[in-house]
């Protein structure tokens, strides 16, 4: 079995070998088909994808804005509880969930599709783990707040509104592997419409709890927190009622390997972690700064903005990362090359894009965000770094669903430690503190970090060699799901070459 988006077109076949890879491509006809093509097939699987994320994010968005509009210092504590605290555990368990990309990926593409259920319910298993490792986080987050600089008159409310996600947290054990599950297999329609449903509700409650009842940023949590729930119960519903070639039942092998696989896990998540905290950071960087709740509130605006983007590259990021993943379990290390090309190539396109709509609108961006004039200024004051921030980011999450296709997350941790934590992360703190030049200097120093980060992972792709990944991928599969348990993997001797 194959999934839709391995599916040849006519167009396609000629450009194809006999082992179903791509003929080496020679001359600008010939890579002008493979760009639309692969265009094609990206798309395919990542506007689906996209639009989800989009609408997921909205969801977090939604409450943002229904708190911004009751007061400056509602909107900090609770942006910190949303962006800061539960960043910290998006991060993490997205990170941990993308192990399951890795392995249902390359065992679709290698005709494996009865495994990915058992994956699913190994990830659900140590997600659910990972849970109450994070708990105290959520528990103790006031005083980890002040810890961390945040004055009192933020940090007590943001704590008392991370405690009331709470809920939100445990549906990540479960809303992870479900989509990755969805993912892998192509099925990425009933998860758009799942998440589209899950906006409209979120509208819905936060319009009820908090103009019509008045519960204020408690009711705004409180919609949160169902309306995540309601997305996890729906995916669930229909893997199990609708995906009978991937879902066979609950099973004993789930826990078999259990420990190889949180191995992998712990590896994505560190990846991801890294990413995603690094630029959330800033906003507790912030809080020792003159004029705290303006300059967190702006910052917070300013990167609810740069999330919206995130999430369009999320879906390219999940969609390349099962181009990758189901090609090298499939053998092919020329489409797998060229998909990572074309992929590049087409998300900095969207990030020139992005920064120059940013640039355009400066001034109006945080309109639907507050109805303070201080902080829309503030905002406006921000806008430049916000658009080389989107810029730079267009290609980053490219590049680290590739790492996930292939199952190289390791290295790219290593890579985002040294550029993010012990460059990018004390220059921002010398040039906010030391050279007092506050905001912008704490900002301008991660983005130095950002520049030198994407540098190298670009280094890193042209320095791949696809065919040795084609082997590791077969070797990953007799481990974890091939010869090993008296399963055949589809073309076991597949070589191939340049």
């Amino acid at each position: 079995m194959e999934a839709p988006l391995l599916e040849q077109s006519s167009g396609e076949v000629e450009l194809i070998g006999d082992d179903g890879d791509y003929l080496p491509v020679k001359g600008l006809k010939a890579w002008w088909r493979v760009f639309c093509i692969e265009s094609a097939k990206l798309w395919r699987i990542g506007g689906p994808i996209a639009f989800q994320t989009l609408c997921l994010y909205g969801v977090n968005s939604v409450a943002t804005i229904f708190v911004g509009h009751l007061g400056d210092v509602e909107l900090s504590a609770f942006s910190i509880a949303i962006s800061v605290v539960g960043t910290f555990a998006f991060g993490f368990m997205l990170g941990m969930g993308s192990a399951l990309e890795t392995l249902c990926g390359q065992a679709f593409g290698a005709g494996q599709v009865h495994m990915l259920g058992i994956y699913m319910q190994r990830s659900m298993i140590i997600l659910s783990a990972t849970c109450f490792l994070i708990l105290p986080f959520y528990i103790f987050a006031t005083p980890i707040l002040k810890l961390l600089g945040q004055p009192d008159e933020i940090a007590e409310p943001a704590g008392f509104y991370t405690l009331l996600t709470i809920p939100q947290l445990f549906s990540l054990a479960i809303n992870f592997p479900t989509q990755k599950f969805l993912q892998a297999q192509s099925k990425v329609g009933v998860i758009a419409w799942i998440a589209a449903i899950a906006l409209l509700l979120q509208l819905l409650l936060c319009w009820l709890f908090v103009n019509v009842f008045g519960w204020g940023a408690i009711g705004a949590a409180v919609a949160y927190d169902i309306t995540n729930w309601f997305i996890v119960i729906a995916q669930f519903v229909y893997v199990v009622g609708w995906c009978k070639d991937g879902w066979k039942g609950f099973s004993w092998s789930a826990f078999k390997d259990i420990w190889a696989f949180v191995r992998l896990s712990l590896a994505s998540a560190v990846m991801l972690c890294l990413e995603i905290w690094y630029m959330m950071s800033i906003i507790v960087l912030t809080g020792n700064l003159k004029d705290a709740v303006t300059a967190v509130g702006s910052l917070s605006i300013c990167m609810n903005i740069n999330g919206w983007e995130n999430m369009v590259f999320i879906g390219v990021n999940a969609a390349i990362s099962v181009r990758v993943s189901n090609e090298l379990g499939l053998g092919h290390a020329r489409a797998t090359k060229y998909s990572v090309y074309v992929t590049v190539f087409q998300s900095l396109l969207i990030g020139i894009v992005c920064m120059i709509v940013v640039l355009v609108a400066r001034d109006y961006v945080a309109v639907i965000f507050t109805d303070s004039e201080n902080m829309r200024q503030a905002v406006s004051h921000l806008s430049g770094l916000l658009g080389i921030t989107m810029l730079l980011n267009s290609v980053q999450p490219v590049i680290s669903g590739v790492a996930i296709g292939g199952g190289w997350q390791a290295l790219v941790a290593y890579i985002n430690l040294a550029c993010y934590y012990i460059f990018g992360l004390p220059l921002g703190y010398v040039l906010g503190y030391i050279a007092n030049l506050g905001v912008v200097g704490v900002w301008g120093g991660m983005i130095a970090g950002v520049v030198l980060q994407t540098l190298l992972l670009l280094l890193v792709l042209y320095k791949t060699n696809w065919n040795k990944e084609v082997e590791q991928t077969k070797s990953r599969m007799r481990k974890w799901g091939g010869q090993d348990i008296g399963i055949p993997i589809k073309n076991p001797d597949i070589k191939c070459t340049d």
